[in-house]
């Protein structure tokens, strides 16, 4: 299939590949694009890259700035590390006698002189230079000098038309610092992209960037996650699953303990989700490893990102058990990556996600656990929708993906912070029940889409051996309220003082 980007491959790039794939391609040369955002939102980093990409490409470019001087511009370039050979900056700053208090009294320079000579220095710029790709810093201070609505949009139109028969492509900033409402530029400029800073009560701000306007151009609509980083924009466009499809080898995979694949009806089909819900301590974490551990084993990848626990700590926890996590990350067959939400938006760790899956080949992946996702981005109204989406996309991958998810209490009622049971293929429940004056784990399946699996509650126990699971304790009665009735003869436990 073609892509949008395939179809729009002579567009001019922005320099920045995740605002490209939103712009299907990048934008389209001899047009006027507007790029408007309040003060820190990246508009200047961004500009600078779409005239670097111009300049790597052999294109001559030119950088026009009414808001910030050369050396600001220069000093920004070098905290990204970038260079800004081939690209021409003009700095068009007001005349010197403006600073004097009887000279701005005079008539001599009005708004209207104003905004003439400031426009004649603009096209003179741009005829010295005669550049493909430009830059004009900023539309604030063309509108505050035009000091109307009427004369401000002529102002633009005509700028608009001067450039067209330059054969220029031209990118207009706008810090929205006057008058916020007017969308004067709106109607006459090609395209929009907007972008937002948002910040939350807590972490790190948020950056996300808009498509408004496109003419004759499918691009991809929404709100996209991005963040400013040395070396410029990275943005994440959004995860659309349904773009995402192939054919999926459905083959049941097992855990490599044969009593739990017995549990699931013989295993876990690939390119599925499993969602392992349970209090804490029940050892859904080592669950989890268990799969990964028996897909290494197999000879594919896998790949965990750690919300809760601090890694070091997960390390020496699972060593434990016969399970060295930093062995199987030195030769490459698992990535462990913590995640600290508080300081990643969600279109970012998408792409972590992705990375693993498209780049490195991670054939299972292990989100560990989706309380500390929600609990880190409390201002995030769509968590759900990005679950979706990324499961979605995951299993069209022929990804086996597994959640865990830590219940609200020890026994008896339990409560779910994050109810994705409607989303997960099959639903593992962990729980703690007391017999025979112990406190014991039981494990059973709640759900499975893709087929058949027992019924039975099975025991476990995690020992050093890692977790071992027993028969079906099918002479107990209420298990999952926490404290069963014995209704057999043989209570069939594990490791009991009777045996």
């Amino acid at each position: 299939m073609t892509t949008i980007a395939a179809q729009h491959a002579d567009d001019a790039s922005t320099g920045i590949s995740g605002l490209d794939d939103i712009l299907g391609g990048g934008l389209k040369r001899n047009r006027v694009f507007l790029f408007e955002g309040s003060p820190g939102t990246g508009k200047t980093t961004a500009a600078l890259s779409f005239l670097r990409a111009g300049a790597a490409a052999g294109e001559r470019t030119l950088y026009v700035t009414l808001s910030e001087t050369e050396a600001e511009l220069r000093d920004t370039a070098a905290s990204h590390g970038w260079s800004l050979d081939g690209v021409d900056v003009f700095e068009l700053t007001p005349p010197e006698n403006l600073l004097d208090e009887q000279h701005q009294q005079s008539l001599l320079y009005s708004s209207d002189l104003e905004l003439g000579e400031t426009t004649r220095m603009i096209l003179d710029a741009v005829e010295a230079a005669e550049p493909s790709r430009v830059v004009i810093d900023s539309l604030s201070e063309i509108r505050l000098l035009a000091q109307g609505s009427l004369r401000y949009r002529r102002q633009v139109l005509a700028l608009k038309h001067y450039f067209a028969k330059h054969g220029a492509t031209v990118v207009l900033l706008d810090d929205l610092t006057a008058e916020v409402s007017d969308k004067t530029v709106h109607s006459v400029a090609h395209g929009v992209v907007r972008l937002e800073e948002l910040a939350p009560e807590y972490g790190a701000e948020r950056r996300r960037a808009r498509v408004t306007k496109y003419r004759g151009r499918k691009f991809r609509g929404g709100y996209h996650d991005f963040t400013i980083r040395t070396g410029g924009l990275e943005v994440f466009p959004r995860l659309v699953s349904a773009e995402h499809r192939g054919p999926i080898d459905r083959t049941p995979r097992s855990s490599g303990l044969p009593p739990l694949d017995e549990l699931m009806g013989g295993g876990l089909e690939r390119g599925t989700s499993c969602l392992i819900l349970g209090p804490a301590g029940t050892g859904k974490s080592l669950l989890t490893l268990q799969f990964a551990v028996s897909a290494i084993q197999r000879g594919e990848r896998a790949a965990m990102f750690v919300f809760d626990e601090e890694l070091g700590l997960l390390i020496e926890r699972t060593r434990r058990f016969g399970l060295d996590l930093q062995a199987l990350q030195k030769d490459g067959s698992m990535i462990v990556e913590q995640v600290d939400a508080a300081e990643l938006s969600p279109g970012e760790f998408t792409s972590r996600v992705r990375e693993c899956v498209a780049d490195s080949g991670a054939q299972t992946v292990i989100l560990d656990s989706l309380n500390g996702y929600q609990a880190a981005m409390p201002e995030e109204h769509y968590l759900l929708l990005h679950m979706h989406e990324l499961l979605q996309y995951l299993n069209r991958q022929g990804a086996s993906t597994f959640l865990t998810v830590a219940q609200h209490g020890l026994v008896g009622d339990m409560r779910t912070p994050v109810d994705v049971t409607y989303l997960a293929d099959t639903v593992l429940l962990l729980r703690y029940f007391e017999a025979l004056g112990e406190v014991r784990r039981a494990i059973s399946v709640v759900k499975k889409r893709a087929g058949p699996h027992e019924r039975t509650i099975r025991e476990y126990e995690i020992d050093g051996r890692g977790i071992t699971l027993g028969a079906p304790l099918n002479q107990f009665q209420g298990i999952l309220r926490g404290v069963p009735d014995f209704v057999g003869e043989n209570h069939g436990l594990l490791d009991t003082a009777a045996e």
